[in-house]
């Protein structure tokens, strides 16, 4: 019986299930994700190589001139040494990592989720999935929140595939795309575009792009030739957390 069970176990039939439960669902990038993960064992002893944490997001990519919706794989790590599990045994490992502070923000149509694997030797490997929300990092939030105060309204957010002279770590870079609506740019602007390029504890570094108004003909014609949009790159750090709504007017209007 013991060899008939090591065999299913080997297929994934009566093998070690895992679980992983988190603290919470929601956190901000940059903070501290705590859990635990729970191991159950299966029908007999396995062998357990390791248990490996993934971080997974989507963005949109171009395939075929379709536009479609692909994962990444934006971080992994190994949370667990070698060990075993015996039949039916429960083990419970608490973990403990931080969540990169590029990790995009769920907003709009971006998902953030942690996939836990289970690396069982000479058997079939056990996973659990796991949604989270994810907010902006302290800075990050701080120039999202100053958009907003200058009377620009969110239209929607997208993880797009970019060239290879805007990448960093990612394929993609994570697009805001916001409208005035109220404010000194109403009437002047038609959207604001922000693109985090990249971003590091206490630094961030923003592409924007400015997208005027047609005004008479002149704009007219600049708006049909797509020369009407402005791209300008911006880094703020910690030390211009409360400038950098001010700092950002006086960008927007050298360009609107």
């Amino acid at each position: 019986m013991s060899f008939f069970n090591k065999m299913l176990a080997s297929f994934g039939i009566g093998s070690a299930k895992v679980d992983t439960q988190l603290e919470k669902s929601s956190y901000s990038a940059g903070e501290t994700v705590r859990g635990e993960v729970e191991v159950y064992g299966g029908n007999v002893a396995q062998q357990i190589n390791t248990i490996y944490f993934t971080l997974y997001t989507t963005y949109i990519k171009e395939v075929d001139d379709r536009k479609v919706s692909v994962p990444f794989a934006f971080h992994k790590f190994k949370i667990s040494d070698p060990f075993m599990i015996q039949a039916n045994e429960t083990k419970i490992i608490p973990f403990s990592f931080v969540l990169p502070v590029d990790t995009p923000v769920t907003i709009g149509n971006s998902r953030v989720w942690v996939k836990t694997e289970l690396d069982i030797q000479s058997g079939v490997d056990s996973t659990d999935k796991d949604f989270i929300e994810v907010r902006p990092s302290r800075l990050a939030s701080h120039v999202l929140n100053a958009v907003q105060h200058l009377g620009f309204r969110l239209r929607k957010a997208e993880n797009e595939q970019v060239s290879f002279r805007y990448r960093k770590n990612y394929p993609f870079i994570q697009e805001f795309e916001f409208v005035p609506v109220t404010g000194p740019f109403r009437g002047r602007l038609d959207e604001l575009e922000i693109a985090f390029l990249s971003q590091e504890e206490g630094y961030v570094e923003l592409l924007l792009e400015v997208d005027r108004r047609a005004r008479g003909l002149g704009g007219l014609f600049a708006e049909m030739l797509d020369v009407d949009e402005s791209h300008v790159r911006v880094t703020f750090t910690e030390a211009d957390m409360y400038h950098i709504e001010s700092k950002l007017q006086q960008i927007i209007s050298r360009y609107s």
